[in-house]
């Protein structure tokens, strides 16, 4: 029997449909391209829909770093009645937190009405090289396996799958096999906000404040009347306080090293909680990944029981949600064209290639309490340059999200939803740049794309 290849063609096409992926397909679309968006589940938004805060939005000084697409898929929120208000945590971060539940609407509304064409329940399971240049990408599903040519490729896989497979050389880890940990998001509802802040109150060292430079001179103490007086449930308990020690010690929370709480919505009195983990596992290896899920699910509830138990405000809380998949830290770095490094996120180094900004600390998590934090110079921002989105030995593929081109200590940076967004609205816009002219991406002029990108609302110049 003849095996069945059916085949379509489009101008761009997105692999991933996470922050990155998202942002990547709607510019893509918007700025002329036929676009199809691939992804492997049954729905889109990645790790948008899982209840953690869109960081790096606002840089540590609460500056807007981010526009375009991330701004808008925010108001979208916002109208729906899903957003909470940027806030600062007190300890070194703005959050924007958003409803998961309105999230998955907003997404499919803002790509649909884009134009994007999509492809869900589609594993991308190869691609067809030569010289370089990837032609043509097949996908299998439920319909069987199509061939999928197109001018300019998006890696938005978060893994760098197709670029690894495209021939770019790529790293993962860090040395001696270590990953950050994976963690799996819950939410729990009921919870009252102002036992909580109370609580933060009378003990501010269990809570991680001030740390921020520009808030220098503000003592902890002070940071948690003000966290109180601003009246949003955001705490970040620190692993190495005693409060969670001690629950670790004796087996009521699994060796988390925080615990974060963040509002989702305040009509139901939800937040999200960020406490569970796995650490040193390679998430490119499907079984060990698979086995991770009821581990986590442990962890989830006897998290759960702990705050029901030991935190003011949780005591007639209920379980709410999970997040729709486990959450991916890090896995491999793409090789490209330029290689983001700590000295420029630390230092907050400015480019006439930047393509967008990043302003999340330098944030790499290990196992335990183990966790790197070093924040951005002045509470500012530091620019993503063009070639960190382009793999090395190929001609038509980019990448965008957390698998660019970065250190291991700049990824950590890098890798959040705000700064994934900004880098694929650049990859989206230069994706159509190129198909439409018929250009290689060599070619693509990066003054063109950088007046592109802020002519359709983009951030590339700041104050800090």
């Amino acid at each position: 029997m003849a095996l069945r290849l059916d085949h379509a063609r489009y101008d761009v096409v997105v692999v991933g449909s996470g922050s990155a992926g998202l942002a990547a397909s709607i510019s893509a679309a918007r700025n002329g391209a036929r676009t199809l968006l691939i992804d492997a589940g049954p729905t889109i938004g990645g790790e948008l829909l899982s209840g953690l805060p869109l960081n790096a939005c606002l840089s540590a000084r609460g500056e807007w770093v981010v526009g375009g697409v991330v701004r808008e898929l925010l108001d979208r929120c916002d109208q729906m009645g899903g957003l909470v208000a940027p806030y600062f945590d007190w300890r070194a971060l703005w959050l924007v937190c958003v409803d998961p539940e309105i999230m998955k609407l907003a997404c499919a509304l803002m790509t649909a009405e884009s134009g994007v064409h999509l492809l869900l329940n589609t594993f991308a399971e190869d691609v067809v090289v030569e010289d370089g240049a990837v032609t043509g990408l097949l996908v299998a599903n439920k319909r069987g396996r199509t061939l999928i040519t197109a001018n300019i490729f998006i890696d938005c896989s978060g893994d760098g799958d197709i670029a690894v497979r495209a021939g770019a050389p790529s790293e993962k880890g860090g040395e001696g096999g270590v990953f950050q940990p994976v963690t799996m998001i819950f939410r729990m509802q009921g919870v009252e906000t102002a036992p909580l802040l109370d609580f933060v109150v009378a003990h501010p060292e269990h809570v991680g404040l001030g740390e921020s430079l520009h808030i220098a001179g503000i003592s902890k103490q002070e940071c948690a009347h003000r966290l109180r007086e601003q009246g949003v449930p955001s705490v970040f308990f620190e692993g190495k306080s005693t409060f969670l020690s001690q629950a670790m010690a004796a087996g009521e929370l699994a060796p988390c090293g925080i615990l974060a709480i963040c509002p989702v919505s305040t009509a139901r009195k939800e937040v999200s909680l960020n406490t569970t983990r796995i650490a040193d596992l390679d998430a490119t290896d499907a079984e060990a990944l698979s086995g991770a899920l009821p581990r986590l699910i442990d962890q989830v509830w006897l998290s759960a029981e702990f705050l029901r138990r030991r935190v003011p405000g949780f005591e007639s809380a209920v379980f709410a949600g999970l997040a729709p998949r486990i959450g991916i830290r890090e896995t491999r770095r793409i090789i490209g064209r330029e290689i983001l490094t700590a000295e420029d996120v630390l230092s907050g180094r400015k480019r006439a290639d930047g393509i967008g900004k990043g302003a999340h600390e330098l944030d790499v998590h290990g196992a335990g309490k183990l966790h790197r934090r070093e924040m951005i110079k002045d509470g500012g921002s530091y620019d993503v340059p063009f070639g960190c989105l382009v793999p090395l030995n190929t001609r038509n593929l980019l990448v965008a999200g957390r698998c660019l081109s970065a250190t291991r200590a700049a990824h950590g940076s890098a890798r959040v939803m705000g700064t994934c967004m900004t880098m694929g609205q650049a990859a989206g816009t230069a994706a159509a740049l190129c198909a439409l002219e018929n250009q290689p991406i060599s070619q693509l002029s990066i003054d063109a794309l950088r007046e592109r990108l802020r002519d359709q609302g983009a951030v590339l110049e700041t104050d800090h």
